[in-house]
């Protein structure tokens, strides 16, 4: 048998084998190692020749020439500018990532000095193991060990030391170029440094916010502006948020600048992580609608059958949003007791019940507007005051709308219902209150005893009530006192019945008819205010102008005997008649209507002659501003124009209205105004608090972020007014009529009230 080769020999050559296998594989991995270095080396080199090109591209750009063709200044000058915030961002970025130390980093990671740790379990048992099993498993390593190469991701584990490393993923390199570069790209508008408020941005902050006070103090709101505007004039381009484009002009429109003072402020307020929650005077308790559908509570300071403004106009308001059916309605008028409707009812009408008086207004009003309204009538108590000629609520009126269904108020001559109110706030307990003023109290104040000294008074009380008790305030005219948060607009209508007649009038003259017989007529309350006294005047002056003229004058009043008998002495040609509807048959055939007065807000009267397709002769008076587009209205500014009118409508016919013309004379163009400028629509579609947007799309949220000194003053106004009218002496010097800051017993029995509590000190706040 022969011998096989001696066992040493044997255990000798596989050791060389086995040393063989380490030492190829050592020098795989170390070729390896050195050709990712280069690699790594070359893409570094690469980056920094980028970077230094893209920087003097940059420079080449700043320093070149005007462009060839025609760039506007601005975008010339912003496109500069930005460039040259962006230089040295650039320059940064190269200087940081040209650095040695990332070289160093990355020469540490992959230098010789770097240490490795090897798993020598497998080669150890190789030595031990048969050669053949050996050469097999060796075999699957370098396979795996090809594979993990191949991938860019070993893992060399001893004592679990190291763990998975990525040599791209995770550097410290990439993470910094990920940075720089969100610098580099990100707007200067999302800083979140705000620059804080300076001396100029804060007092005109604090003027106009302090406008109540000023104006109690006779500065004039357009004084305020004008110190608004100076101070915000000082900071140029700069008051103008960084949101708004470079360049842009500062505008001086003040709705503009105060926009832009109060999304400044609330941007540094928001930066601050501030949020108003409220303050002494607010209310977050009110509010809630308990079925889901808005309630409209319209209170007014006259009722049916006193043919005035304040009963009629509010009336028709009533029945044309009630016919909407988007919202429910309420009326709450004025309840007198039996001696008082004898003074105030004409031909000494009485009701023993509200409920007569109900079913007397609702038949009134659907004999006039052809439909049946759905909507509720209240009462509350109310006195006749015969030297104001007007009726004083008695008590707290707001109590007479059920808490359920305080949404929101129309408060129809605010100044006149609070007065003397002494009760809960109107704004406090309602979502939006809406004020519309109806007459003129400082001109007829003016005519009486002490006149400029009353209106001076009564001018700052009517600034601080509805300043204290009102969202807003429409003006039927410019002719009416200047108040706080207040538009000019009519938003009153006429009587269907008197469209439907001047359309009777139009077809009868289209048939060749003669639709008017009679000449000119006048009609209204007869009191010396209402326009007598100027009528009387103009037709003393001009007699012998006006020769053979005759004027039928239709009215009652406390001052028809006296202004009877000062016409009869002139020898005026005066025929005084009974006062009597507008709409009565009798007063069809006029063709002229005469309405001289001054001291209207604006004349009802006037807008039913012209829907009746009359002429109207008029005064150029801020009260008939409305009525200057109509054809057949024809205003005077003298005594002589005023003869020249006169002769002028009775020599020639009126002309017909156009469909243009009926319809803004109706009560659902009126309607459709008073909810356009009282911002109802904004009110019935939840659109409450909007958000202020800046040029970039971003909101603002000015009520939430800042507090509103305007609305503390007001409070503070509220509150001493509450307390002053609380004091029956301060009642009685300032006019009230004795026993109204309560309902008495006559009113708790007509009314069915309890008797009025002992009052809280603190009732309503």
């Amino acid at each position: 048998m022969e011998k096989g080769p001696p066992l040493t020999t044997m255990a000798t050559a596989s050791n060389s084998s086995a040393f063989s296998f380490i030492s190829k594989g050592w020098r795989e991995v170390r070729d390896s190692a050195d050709a990712d270095l280069q690699l790594m080396k070359d893409r570094a080199n690469s980056f920094k020749n980028l970077a230094a090109s893209f920087d003097r591209e940059i420079e080449n750009l700043i320093q070149s020439a005007a462009p060839t063709f025609s760039v506007p200044a601005i975008r010339q000058s912003s496109e500069i500018d930005f460039m040259k915030k962006l230089q040295p961002k650039i320059t940064e970025f190269r200087r940081v990532y040209s650095a040695p130390e990332i070289s160093r980093k990355v020469m540490e990671k992959w230098g010789p000095r770097a240490k490795l740790g090897i798993d020598l379990s497998r080669i150890r048992s190789a030595i031990v193991a048969e050669l053949d099993e050996t050469e097999e498993e060796d075999m699957y390593g370098i396979m795996e060990f090809n594979k993990f190469r191949k991938g860019r991701r070993l893992r060399f584990t001893e004592e679990g030391q190291f763990g998975d490393w990525e040599p791209i993923r995770n550097s410290e390199f990439v993470e910094k170029v990920k940075s720089s570069l969100k610098a580099i790209c990100k707007e200067p508008q999302e800083s979140k440094e705000v620059p804080p408020l300076d001396v100029p941005e804060l007092l005109a902050y604090l003027v106009r916010q302090s406008e109540p006070f000023l104006d109690q103090l006779g500065v004039r709101r357009d004084i305020c502006d004008k110190i608004v505007e100076s101070l915000c004039s000082k900071r140029k381009n700069q008051f103008v948020m960084p949101s708004l484009a470079e360049g842009e002009p500062l505008s001086v429109d003040s709705d503009k600048i105060n926009d832009e003072l109060d999304l400044r402020i609330a941007s540094v307020l928001q930066s601050t992580g501030h949020c108003y929650e409220g303050g002494f005077w607010t209310d977050f308790t009110k509010h809630d609608v308990s079925d889901g559908k808005r309630h409209v509570a319209i209170v007014t300071t006259a009722s049916l059958p006193w043919m005035t403004g304040t009963a009629v106009n509010p009336l028709f308001r009533a029945a044309y949003l009630a016919k909407s059916a988007k919202q429910k309605v309420t009326l709450l008028v004025p309840w007198l007791c039996r001696s008082d409707q004898e003074l105030v009812y004409p031909n000494r009408l009485t009701f023993s019940s509200p409920e007569e008086q109900e079913n007397y207004i609702r038949n009134w009003l659907e004999e006039r507007t052809g439909f049946k309204a759905d909507f509720k009538i209240s009462f509350y108590p109310g006195k006749f005051s015969k030297e104001r000629r007007s009726i004083i609520p008695a008590g707290d009126t707001s109590q007479f709308i059920p808490s359920k269904d305080a949404d929101i108020c129309i408060l129809e001559e605010p100044e006149h219902l609070n007065w003397y109110h002494h009760g809960k706030r109107w704004t406090d307990k309602f979502n939006q209150v809406v004020g519309i003023v109806h007459t003129n109290y400082l001109e007829y104040i003016k005519r009486e005893k002490n006149g400029a000294l009353q209106a001076f008074l009564v001018k700052h009380i009517n600034n601080w009530v509805t300043r204290a008790y009102c969202h807003k305030v429409l003006r039927l005219s410019a002719a009416t006192q200047d108040l706080p948060k207040s538009v000019v607009c009519n938003v009153h209508g006429v009587n269907p019945k008197f469209l439907k007649i001047g359309e009777k009038v139009a077809g009868e003259r289209e048939l060749g008819q003669q639709a008017f017989s009679k000449g000119a007529y006048f009609l209204g309350k007869m009191v010396w205010a209402k326009g007598y006294r100027e009528l009387i005047d103009l037709l003393a002056k001009h007699k012998n102008d006006l020769h053979g003229f005759k004027l039928d004058v239709y009215g009652n009043g406390e001052d028809a005997h006296e202004v009877q008998s000062t016409a009869k002495r002139l020898n005026l040609n005066l025929n005084f008649l009974k006062g009597r509807d507008h709409a009565d048959d009798s007063l069809h055939g006029y063709k002229v209507f005469i309405n001289p007065s001054v001291s209207d807000v604006l004349c009802t009267a006037t807008a039913e002659a012209l829907a009746m397709g009359k002429f109207v002769v008029c005064a150029d008076h801020p009260s008939n501003e409305f009525f200057r587009s109509f054809p057949n209205c024809l205003t005077y500014k003298t005594s002589e124009d005023f003869v020249a009118k006169v002769k002028e409508a009775l020599a020639k016919e009126p002309q017909p209205l156009t469909p243009e013309h009926i319809y803004n004379l109706s009560w659902e163009a009126a309607t459709q105004r008073f909810v356009e400028y009282s911002e109802l629509d904004r009110v019935l579609n939840n659109e409450h608090n909007p958000a202020k947007v800046r040029p970039n799309g971003k909101l603002v949220a000015k009520s939430l972020s800042m507090p509103n000194l305007s609305e503390m003053v007001d409070g503070g106004l509220a509150f001493a007014h509450y307390c002053l009218m609380g004091n029956e002496v301060l009642r009685l010097c300032t006019g009230a009529i004795p026993g109204t800051r309560d309902y008495d017993k006559q009113h708790c029995k007509d009314l069915h009230l309890l008797p009025p509590q002992v009052e809280n000190p603190i009732y309503g706040w």
